[in-house]
């Protein structure tokens, strides 16, 4: 089929690169957001999806929204006979929807129903998910609400981050689109109306969700800091200076260790929690400073009874 690929970030590569590589599909044209600055420079990026377009030289469309008349009329004259989309990172009009013959195909991060929304796997891994997957549906106009075609599942490690398990998702459902798309092709897949019970939202993690309030239970701080790896970044403060925290370790059994409070010993740092348990840091940021052991970090701070906790 001709196709007009839409999507923005990393995790919509391998979906771009399969079809790329697929014999029975033409990418005519792929759809990403506009540029972006990144970095302290706030310097224009291009996506990952668009850099990797112009190396085969396919044309990039990147309208301020799906909606522009100068796209809608762009795409029309593509006339793709399918669209599919991973992770683009906009809603797609009405107008657009109707304009390729066989819709638009939407590869999303979860087991629809769960976790409708920008940040499915983020959720998944705060909830304590013991399985996930990803899955192929009819794009419609609800919010991830259309039919679905084809689902894969992976188990969730106790160590898995939200960027672990988006990789691994990403090229296991690389190869589930284009076999959905292969399936529309030869009439062989029809899309499965989704259950109506088992639905959850997954908005996307905001910087303030990310804070580590340390009066929460040890298990739901591990899960916590995993889901916001590496984006937006867990972290907490220490004497108003912001701290960027990495995956760390519970800790087995009970501590008398209040929580928020800093136990440096030989085998590294420790904090409390208020589940009455420790955990272990793994590697912290300070503010303004690069990624080092917590070990390393703690040595200098020459810690007092007073300043040993996190705010």
């Amino acid at each position: 089929m001709r196709v007009m690929f839409a999507g923005t970030p990393q995790p919509a590569v391998p979906s771009l690169e399969a079809l790329l590589a697929s014999s029975r599909h033409e990418v005519a044209a792929v759809l990403t957001r506009p540029d972006a600055p990144v970095g302290r420079g706030r310097r224009l990026e291009p996506s990952p999806v668009r850099r990797l377009a112009e190396e085969h030289g396919i044309e990039v469309l990147t309208p301020a929204r799906p909606r522009d008349p100068e796209f809608l009329a762009r795409l029309a004259e593509l006339a793709p006979d399918i669209c599919p989309v991973v992770a683009y990172g906009g809603l797609i009009p009405l107008d657009a929807l109707r304009i390729p013959a066989r819709g638009w195909v939407n590869l999303h991060f979860s087991l629809l129903p769960a976790w409708r929304g920008a940040a499915p796997v983020q959720h998944a891994l705060m909830a304590g998910d013991e399985i996930t997957g990803a899955c192929t549906f009819e794009l419609e106009q609800g919010l991830d609400t259309g039919p679905i075609y084809g689902t894969i599942t992976t188990e969730v490690s106790r160590t898995d981050t939200a960027g672990d398990l988006l990789e691994r998702l990403s090229v296991d459902g690389a190869r589930l689109l284009v076999a959905t798309l292969d399936g529309i092709e030869d009439g062989e897949l029809r899309p499965v109306p989704q259950p109506g019970d088992g639905i959850s939202l997954a908005p996307k993690i905001t910087v303030e969700d990310a804070r580590v309030d340390w009066k929460m239970p040890a298990q739901f701080i591990d899960r916590q800091v995993r889901a916001c790896t590496p984006a937006p970044g867990a972290w907490t403060t220490l004497g108003g200076e912001r701290v960027k925290l990495f995956p760390l370790t519970p800790l087995p059994g009970t501590s008398e260790v209040e929580p928020a409070r800093i136990v440096v010993d030989k085998r590294g740092v420790i904090v409390g929690t208020g589940s009455g348990h420790t955990v272990r840091l793994g590697d912290v940021q300070p503010q303004g400073r690069k990624r080092m052991n917590a070990a390393d970090w703690a040595r200098g701070l020459r810690l007092t009874d007073e300043t040993a906790y996190f705010a």
